[in-house]
């Protein structure tokens, strides 16, 4: 794999040509920045590309605060290691925006993985396709990152209801106990599927279900034509992908701004 010319491609398709990922939610190009604003609840809201120098950032920090403010919304400006300029983190750290755990981008060839991951004994998986199975994915979500999972089940309901084409979810029980869940989007026009909230509950880490859910969505993707696969991989993952064929490219750290205050 050629990772600068991979890396290029995921910018211009996935960053700077971003498609709206839910109901209710718009892209919008202003000036050196692509940002997504979401009206329905547990959207996503915030920026996913910038084009910025020394002399412009700033004040197109200030812009994005003003313009996700106004609307009393919390956002996230996602952050790459190879975004310029080279200090944008500490520029929006400055303007108020807070930090979260740095995680790796890593793509695959689709072609190019290893898909023969097993299940254990006695685990099977399912597709999720209404509130039922949406329930379970949030409640793996749950346990497996201890965090409410209110947002994502109003986010995947939205999805699964007006984009199920474009969303699969997935539930790997052991038995009628949810031990493992995870996601894929599959983004029209581009050559890219992207992987989200792979987790396993304590008690069933490390015993290949992560790696299964993740050659069952590869095989998923290939049978829709996606050439690459792309994961912003918790340092816990990384270590699994890479076994399985993915390559680091580039990392990417989630800068907050928290809604305002009434």
């Amino acid at each position: 794999m050629d990772h600068q010319a991979v890396l290029a491609l995921y910018d211009r398709e996935m960053r700077e040509g971003a498609r709206p990922d839910g109901p209710g939610a718009r892209i919008e190009r202003v000036g050196g920045v692509v940002r997504q604003s979401a009206d329905a609840e547990g959207g996503w809201n915030g920026v996913l590309w910038s084009d910025l120098d020394e002399t412009t950032a700033d004040r197109a920090i200030a812009e994005q605060i003003d313009f996700f403010e106004r609307q009393g919304r919390e956002f996230e400006w996602k952050v790459y290691g190879h975004d310029r300029p080279a200090d944008l983190g500490t520029r929006l750290v400055a303007a108020g925006l807070r930090p979260e755990p740095e995680e790796t981008l890593m793509v695959a060839e689709v072609a190019g993985l290893q898909l023969d991951a097993e299940l254990p004994d006695g685990v099977q998986v399912v597709p999720a396709t209404d509130a039922a199975g949406v329930d379970l994915v949030v409640d793996v979500h749950e346990k497996a990152f201890g965090t409410d999972g209110s947002q994502l089940r109003h986010r995947l309901l939205g999805q699964l209801a007006e984009r199920s084409a474009t969303v699969v979810a997935v539930v790997a029980l052991a038995g009628d106990e949810p031990v493992s869940a995870a996601r894929m989007e599959l983004v029209p026009g581009t050559r890219f599927a992207g992987l989200w909230g792979g987790g396993t509950v304590e008690g069933w880490r490390g015993r290949g279900v992560y790696r299964a859910l993740v050659a069952h969505r590869a095989r998923v993707a290939a049978d829709h034509g996606y050439r690459y696969l792309q994961v912003d991989a918790l340092p816990t993952s990384r270590p699994i992908l890479e076994r399985l064929g993915f390559h680091a490219l580039s990392t990417t750290t989630p800068y907050i701004r928290c809604a305002p205050r009434p």
